[in-house]
């Protein structure tokens, strides 16, 4: 039996009616109960490193504070293939489950020893690691599961739901991890964080999915062989190996500027912290609108098509943040890129998940994740030493034109071009 006729069965079997739309995401408790759980969970990362934070800073240097919020980058990057195969080895509500479970038994073991000790900056050390591990397992899991629970023509809307629940877990994280921290210290903020792990694993648990049947003409392989099948299922394929380059393209150029340029412009132009806050207000605001249009209309027609032709207007954007004169304008220009990159990253997504078969959705989902939370944080050096040298300016407009690349790329990928959503 061929690894696509085990596919097209384990469709069949495994989530009946997944080519159908169904009824609307937003009333399906399957869903709800998965968006509780994302929630949740996203909470409790924003309350955990804002906790991490607060203690590194506490307890050591500045320098020393700042190498120990980019610890858990390099195990996350390391092993996010790996965290592919895992979740397509064990499914992955079970592997979501085990990592939200491992962050809240760390989160309250490290909460419970600052408050028993004074530990130093070793311990906080050890927990980043831990958090890096586990999102290399996580994050591929989380992005592979609406495809087991939903069919494929809610997947968009569920996208969309995603996006403002990411919105809100990290507009609402900041002050409360912010509270916990002005009431009992770091260890409140880590103790807190635990109770919102904790929070999403009755969710998690209550959730129900057939398990896809296995090849019965091939023994078990490594976890080797699994990887090197997904990959080469991956770099074969006519629609996700090109989106695959469009989405990592898109994430190089577009992760260092937003996370460690605008800082460097806002000093640049003399806006200050509020000017920095603005404008991530603006990018956030935008981006939270595309999220609920995709969350309401579900369904966007010729997604590949619209979703390359996005990328070139919001590449302009990038550069007009650098280029315009006055803070109101950048404002306006972030609330753009907010816009087109929602709307360009939730078709990136959902049709990565519609056209991704689902015994190697772990795995593809793991390699679109590496690039943007596994190689383009460690692009964050590189972008901070070239507006030192050259200024914002001329560092932005070589991000945009690398996104307006990924745009130009895809248009000329025929499959991807055509590539539409149930």
């Amino acid at each position: 039996m061929t690894a696509k006729s085990v596919a097209e069965e384990a469709e069949e079997q495994a989530a009946p009616g997944r080519q159908d739309a169904g009824a609307p995401a937003y009333r399906d408790p399957a869903v709800l109960r998965w968006l509780g759980a994302y929630t949740a969970s996203t909470l409790g990362d924003s309350v955990y490193y804002l906790a991490l934070s607060w203690a590194a800073v506490r307890g050591g240097t500045p320098a020393e504070a700042g190498v120990l919020m980019a610890v858990s980058a390099l195990p996350r990057a390391l092993l996010m293939l790996g965290g592919g195969v895992v979740a397509d080895r064990f499914g992955p509500r079970r592997v979501v489950l085990g990592s939200d479970a491992v962050r809240c038994a760390a989160t309250a073991a490290v909460a419970v020893l600052i408050l028993a000790t004074s530990p130093g900056l070793w311990l906080l050390a050890v927990l980043a690691v831990v958090f890096g591990t586990v999102d290399a397992l996580f994050l591929p899991a989380v992005g592979a599961l609406p495809a087991r629970i939903a069919p494929a023509g809610q997947l968009a809307r569920i996208q969309g739901m995603r996006g403002l629940a990411h919105r809100a877990g990290l507009l609402l994280g900041a002050p409360l991890g912010g509270l916990a921290v002005a009431l009992g210290g770091p260890a409140a903020a880590f103790a807190a964080a635990a109770l919102l792990f904790a929070a999403s694993l009755p969710l998690l648990a209550s959730l129900r999915m057939p398990r896809l049947p296995a090849d019965p003409g091939r023994p078990p392989g490594t976890a080797w062989r699994d990887l090197a099948e997904g990959l080469r299922y991956l770099r074969g394929h006519r629609v996700l190996a090109p989106l695959v380059v469009v989405t990592a393209l898109v994430d190089l150029g577009f992760v260092g500027p937003l996370n460690v340029g605008l800082a460097l412009l806002a000093e640049a132009r003399g806006w200050g912290a509020s000017g920095i806050g603005w404008v991530l207000a603006g990018f956030g605001a935008g981006s939270a609108l595309a999220s609920l249009l995709m969350g309401v209309r579900g369904r966007i027609p010729a997604a590949g098509l619209t979703l390359t032709w996005l990328l070139i207007p919001g590449a302009g954007c990038v550069a007009a943040l650098a280029l315009l004169p006055s803070l109101a304008a950048a404002v306006g220009a972030a609330v753009a890129v907010g816009v087109l990159g929602g709307l360009s990253g939730v078709l990136c997504h959902s049709l990565l998940q519609t056209h991704a078969e689902p015994a190697f959705l772990g795995r593809v989902t793991s390699v679109s994740t590496l690039f943007s939370l596994g190689v383009a944080p460690l692009t964050f050096p590189l972008t901070g030493a070239a507006i030192g040298r050259w200024g914002p300016g001329p560092v932005f407009v070589a991000s945009a034109a690398l996104c307006a690349l990924a745009g130009v790329y895809g248009l000329c990928r025929p499959a991807l071009r055509r590539a539409e959503l149930p």
